[in-house]
């Protein structure tokens, strides 16, 4: 059974950081595109980065020079560093794991960000 948890979320001031981790079991994210998404509420579910197995990485505009993917394929762990947060960076970040086939999308519970003064 897949299973993807997330850990690191909570509340900071803006400005702050925040480093937030995905451990998966039941799968080898050697060969999967990990990626974070985040929704905010009231908004659709948006990617904030990804990285290839390949390694290639991409982020969406907003996150840009703030937020740094990685991954460690050993150990089947996937890190999200966010620097510099604003309050519109609050949200539920989700992990992700993609494959090659379509039933191979999976998702973590999720873990809140919330960026306040």
């Amino acid at each position: 059974q897949v299973q993807l948890v997330e850990s690191g979320g909570g509340l900071v001031q803006p400005g702050g950081s925040l480093r937030l981790s995905c451990v998966g079991s039941g799968i080898s994210f050697r060969i999967y595109t990990m990626s974070w998404y985040r929704q905010a509420p009231g908004k659709q579910r948006e990617l904030v980065a990804a990285r290839t197995s390949g390694g290639t990485t991409n982020y969406v505009d907003s996150v840009k020079g703030r937020f740094t993917i990685s991954r460690d394929s050993a150990k089947n762990t996937v890190t999200l560093q966010m620097n510099s947060l604003k309050p519109e960076d609050t949200a539920v970040y989700y992990c992700n794991a993609k494959g090659v086939f379509p039933s191979q999308n999976y998702w973590g519970q999720g873990t809140q960000v919330t960026v306040s003064s």
